[in-house]
């Protein structure tokens, strides 16, 4: 496989998750920064499905690269889905993860462990050069912790339990987080489509 993959984000975290889980494509993986590239893309889709589609095809359209894009937000059933696709942007762009998660505990003060239910989740497009979009989702289910722990994780992994876990997002190892989270399953999903239709092109 030759050229290049261009991730659509400019988190250095989530550049670290994605090579890790995208190492074996033999094919380099590159943040929007490290290609040279900055674009102001308006996400405003409905879904975490179309918001990647859309992040993924303005992208392409600058490059002709192979782009992926993913959009990814914290569901808590009680706060009827919230923050859900505003994940990112919820109580302002500015508004540190610390201050939004300590907001989240507040309003789920009191709310009983089976109404705590909540969920991460995950959706990844790829704008193929052929025109092409493929698309996956993951999932990961938990519960929202009574208090903020852990230092491994970011955003809002500090407050999100995984009960199979006994422990938050932000506790459990990189390794462990790629094999449970919403976006390894998204992107182990990905990395199949991908790696069929590299192989279909180059039996062309």
């Amino acid at each position: 496989m030759s050229g290049r993959i261009i991730f659509a984000t400019g988190n250095k975290d989530k550049m670290k998750e994605i090579r890790m889980i995208l190492s074996d494509l033999d094919i380099p993986v590159l943040s929007m920064k490290e290609a040279g590239i900055s674009a102001d893309i308006d996400e405003n889709g409905e879904t975490f499905e179309e918001n990647a589609v859309i992040k993924a095809t303005e992208v392409h359209k600058l490059t002709g690269d192979i782009v992926l894009a993913d959009d990814s937000g914290l569901e808590i059933d009680f706060l009827n889905k919230e923050p859900g696709i505003y994940s990112a942007r919820y109580l302002g762009e500015d508004t540190s993860y610390d201050i939004k998660n300590s907001i989240i505990l507040e309003r789920m003060n009191g709310v009983p462990d089976e109404k705590r239910t909540a969920r991460f989740v995950c959706a990844i497009a790829a704008a193929m050069p052929d025109g092409s979009v493929l698309t996956s989702e993951g999932v990961m289910e938990g519960t929202i912790a009574h208090s903020i722990a852990g230092e491994n994780g970011f955003g809002y992994d500090p407050i999100f339990y995984l009960p199979e876990c006994g422990c938050t997002s932000a506790e459990i190892s990189p390794e462990k987080k790629n094999e449970l989270s919403h976006r390894g399953k998204a992107l182990r999903a990905m990395r199949e489509q991908l790696k069929k239709k590299l192989e279909q092109e180059k039996n062309k």
